[in-house]
């Protein structure tokens, strides 16, 4: 192909995901005004605007609250995730510090995030607004990954199955270290920004089904990051690896509603999300929820940020 045939088909791409990005915003505005149409606690801020024409301008901009967030791909993951459908789904505004694939070990002790989590603050209160609470993501990349298989015992040993010490290493001694590292910057990082501490919210995830497949589809994208560490332990029946994660998944959000109950975090709220997404293998029915091991589908998504829009409203 031409060198100018190849411009004209990537401009022809181009265009038309630029057109399906533009309708879905549309449709996503619409449903946002819709939102806030109605919503009882909405809140409405002038804001001046420079204008060339003459005076200040004043724009009014409605919204169900103000959010910032730091975390994991849940939080940061493309076309739709937990933040994208509350701005869209529930009209709040969103400032978010998180990043896909990273460790909650990364966000406490490597800085970038809480870095940019102060800035987000900055950005709430430029607005004159003080945030509504703080969301909080991360855990999952911790155990999941190149050295998952390591959290197993061979399938034909004696011991088949987690082992118990490694697992409990990991959620409960590192993660859970870090969880409350992390929270006692958030809350030096409020209290020092915003005066006071505010509501956080964080959350144990769903049970995933480790069947082998990666962000779309996996290499050279992301993923699997569980059926290969299975695999590697010889367990080859998908069931038998589904109520294994069963387990491991009730660990860590044990070790969450464990947390949230230290007085040290009294501002700190547990979103529990099992049971949101189906894990039901017959006819390949979970794949409606989850698009590959970690991550729901866009309708999975949507299920699971309804539990987080109901926390936020009991604030």
């Amino acid at each position: 192909m031409a060198n100018e045939d190849i411009t004209t088909a990537a401009i022809a791409v181009g265009r038309k995901i630029a057109d399906e990005i533009l309708a879905r915003r549309t449709i996503a505005r619409a449903r946002r005004a819709n939102v806030l149409a109605t919503h009882p606690k909405r809140l409405e801020l002038n804001v001046q605007v420079a204008s060339t024409a003459g005076p200040l301008a004043v724009a009014s901009l409605h919204t169900a609250g103000f959010l910032v967030a730091a975390g994991d791909s849940w939080f940061d993951y493309p076309l739709y995730d937990v933040l994208k459908l509350l701005e869209d789904n529930y009209g709040y505004n969103v400032e978010s510090a998180a990043h896909r694939g990273d460790p909650i070990e990364a966000m406490a002790y490597q800085g970038g995030q809480l870095d940019k989590f102060a800035r987000c603050l900055e950005k709430v209160l430029a607005h004159g607004a003080t945030p509504k609470a703080v969301l909080l993501s991360g855990g999952g990349d911790d155990i999941a990954g190149k050295e998952f298989g390591m959290l197993l015992n061979n399938a034909t040993s004696a011991i088949g199955g987690w082992n118990s010490e490694i697992v409990d290493g990991v959620i409960n001694q590192r993660i859970v270290a870090a969880y409350k590292a992390m929270l006692g910057a958030i809350n030096h990082l409020c209290e020092q920004s915003v005066g006071k501490s505010l509501p956080i919210l964080v959350h144990g995830y769903d049970y995933p089904v480790p069947d082998g497949r990666g962000f779309l589809g996996g290499w050279p994208f992301p993923g699997p990051w569980l059926e290969p560490g299975f695999r590697e332990k010889l367990f080859t029946d998908l069931a038998k690896s589904v109520a294994l994660m069963h387990d491991i998944i009730d660990g860590f959000n044990k070790m969450l509603a464990a947390l949230v109950q230290d007085p040290a975090f009294g501002n700190v709220h547990y979103v529990d999300l099992r049971n949101t997404l189906s894990t039901d293998l017959a006819n390949d029915a979970y794949k409606d929820w989850w698009g590959n091991e970690l991550h729901p589908t866009e309708k999975g998504f949507s299920a699971v940020t309804d539990k987080f829009a109901i926390e936020l409203s009991k604030l």
